[in-house]
């Protein structure tokens, strides 16, 4: 077998979640929608906004970070 440099890529099914939210934050998450809108003139839903607000938020979780980091070398 030829070595390649690329490694396989992971699965991306997508996995949908069906989420409640408080009416503060759905009018919170609307009104984000609207600044996206005018900072890219592109019109997105939340719904298409919410996996990068939630991936942005984890990877900016350095607590998070670390304690990932800690689990995986406790898995070695």
């Amino acid at each position: 077998m030829s070595q390649i440099r690329l490694a396989k890529l992971p699965d991306r099914t997508p996995v949908r979640l069906n989420v409640s939210l408080n009416p503060e934050l759905a009018a919170t998450l609307g009104r984000y929608a609207a600044f996206y809108h005018v900072a890219y003139g592109s019109e997105e839903t939340v719904a298409d906004l919410l996996p990068a607000i939630v991936a942005a938020f984890l990877d900016g979780d350095k607590a998070f970070g670390r304690w990932c980091r800690d689990a995986a070398d406790r898995r070695t």
